[in-house]
């Protein structure tokens, strides 16, 4: 992981990591109570953008 863990849970909640810091990032979640929380919080995050992306006005 080129970042510390706990930079990398935002990144984790919307996808961003590549597969070894996804992985790295997963074997440091199952130990970290403070990344779990911070998980919890963003976990509506992702549908939301989505949400905001699709009611952008396109063109």
């Amino acid at each position: 992981m080129s970042s510390p863990p706990h930079v990398e849970v935002v990144a984790y909640a919307l996808g961003l990591l590549d597969p070894e810091d996804h992985e790295a990032f997963e074997l440091h979640l199952v130990e970290c109570a403070d990344c779990q929380e911070e998980l919890r919080e963003l976990a509506d995050v992702p549908a939301l953008l989505d949400e905001v992306r699709s009611r952008r006005p396109r063109g």
